[in-house]
């Protein structure tokens, strides 16, 4: 049955936990989080939010514990510094499976990714283990991008597509939702990517454990508000990693039990 974001749905073992996660990194996003939070509840009332707040310098990680205090459903967890993304969507996927969602989205602060877009996500994730938000499927679908952004962003592409073999149109996409069990069967603690290539790395990863993994196409809007946190450095790190990763065995978890349900 399609788990529809307008419908109150009770899953067994969840309490009153919703089975629905939205993981969203922060960093510096002040003028972003209370809207952001906003929005995502208008498309999926029944979801909860993990803020997971890097230390941002400007504020950000008190709103959202005045957020929190306010709405049961919006979670924070407050780390010591800047990590990078993919260190800080591990520590929330690991929270999450100290929990019992049932499904886990990734999903930027500034609007870039479209909350309304939450409720197709779970249409389709009905039939697939994994999600991805496609800014290619059948055209370009990128709002308010600098042409050097779009020809980077289509090169990544077609450089993951060449490297690893894998089908997708956006191989980089950082919208995503995930069933909770390609998230278990994940070794989290071996994913080594810190910024963007975290994106490619998990959905190779997934990918090569045989999950079915399924493209819908999103319209992806520059940042609100803010800047990027796109450097050269983690360029880099995406060149090097993904001419590394077919390299790399790709084993599944064994799961001898299901995690504890904490509050």
């Amino acid at each position: 049955m399609f788990l529809a974001c307008q419908t109150a749905v009770v899953w067994p073992k969840l309490r009153a936990m919703n089975p629905v996660l939205v993981v969203v990194p922060t960093y510096n996003e002040k003028d972003n989080i209370r809207n952001i939070a906003a929005a995502i509840f208008l498309a999926c009332p029944q979801a909860d939010i993990l803020f997971v707040d890097d230390n941002s310098p400007d504020g950000t990680g008190s709103i959202a514990d005045a957020m929190a205090a306010g709405d049961s459903r919006v979670n924070v967890m407050h780390r010591p510094g800047k990590q990078g993304l993919g260190r800080a969507y591990i520590a929330g996927f690991e929270w999450a499976l100290g929990r019992s969602y049932r499904f886990v989205f990734e999903m930027d602060a500034d609007f870039s990714h479209n909350p309304a877009e939450l409720p197709n996500f779970l249409k389709a994730a009905e039939d697939s283990d994994l999600v991805l938000g496609s800014r290619y499927v059948n055209g370009i679908r990128i709002i308010n991008w600098p042409l050097k952004r779009l020809i980077l962003s289509k090169w990544a592409s077609l450089y993951v597509k060449a490297i690893t073999g894998m089908p997708f149109t956006d191989p980089t996409s950082g919208f995503k939702c995930f069933s909770r069990k390609v998230l278990e069967a994940i070794n989290l603690a071996g994913i080594v990517s810190s910024g963007y290539s975290f994106q490619v790395e998990m959905t190779y990863t997934a990918w090569k454990l045989g999950f079915k993994i399924k493209e819908i196409p999103i319209v992806f809007e520059d940042r609100h508000s803010g800047t990027s946190k796109m450097s050269a450095s983690i360029i880099r790190e995406a060149v090097w990693l993904i001419m590394k990763l077919p390299l790399r065995p790709v084993r599944r978890l064994r799961l001898n039990s299901q995690p504890p349900v904490r509050p």
